[in-house]
């Protein structure tokens, strides 16, 4: 009681993780491989979105997924970028032109074969699986700045880069006159899986 949402601008990132569609309650988190996931006590609702068929979706590849997803929405192709673990930045930009990474051990080159420019969305998910595989919560949490959590907002992400490490965001804050805050938390996690809205293991209420 007494929270509110907090406003976000119309066509943020916050906005738009805000209008995500939800399958119907009460359905069970699955793995990319269609089996259920071994603990089905950790997660509220899930998020209609597809997983893919390999193990790459994983808890930082959710995120990027994500936040990806927004930027192709509103054709900001030249936004969407990552680091591999190398720290090469593979542009999805650069990647529709036909410039494409090649992977040899620790060592990123770029090749330009030319031919059509393609932003079509088939070859975005070609993209981001490059990404998933070779990108992870070791480089994102590089590429990220450390805020004040009192100033926490959706689209945010606690992230701890590792071999695994994890990472979960922020999907929505409220906050009430007192200036108190609560938040909803989304995850993917290993092996790849349905993203998620968490529950609070330390307060049901929340």
């Amino acid at each position: 009681e007494s929270f509110q949402r907090v406003e976000n601008w119309r066509g943020s990132f916050a906005d738009w993780l805000r209008h995500l569609p939800l399958k119907p309650e009460g359905q069970y988190v699955h793995l990319f491989n269609g089996q259920l996931k071994n603990r089905q006590d950790v997660h509220h609702r899930i998020v209609n979105i597809d997983v893919g068929k390999r193990d790459l979706q994983q808890c930082a590849d959710a995120i990027m997924r994500l936040q990806a997803e927004y930027q192709y929405s509103r054709e900001q192709y030249d936004q969407i970028h990552f680091n591999y673990t190398s720290g090469d930045r593979v542009a999805f930009a650069a990647w529709g032109r036909g410039v494409k990474p090649v992977v040899s051990g620790n060592t990123v080159r770029f090749t330009h074969p030319g031919g059509t420019t393609d932003y079509s969305y088939s070859n975005f998910q070609k993209y981001l699986q490059q990404i998933f595989n070779y990108a992870g919560t070791a480089s994102l949490s590089k590429e990220l700045e450390a805020i004040n959590p009192t100033d926490i907002r959706a689209g945010d992400i606690f992230i701890q880069g590792g071999f695994p490490g994890h990472a979960v965001l922020v999907m929505e804050v409220a906050e009430n006159p007192q200036g108190e805050k609560i938040f909803l938390l989304a995850q993917s996690y290993m092996p790849a899986q349905d993203i998620h809205i968490l529950r609070n293991p330390n307060n049901p209420d929340l």
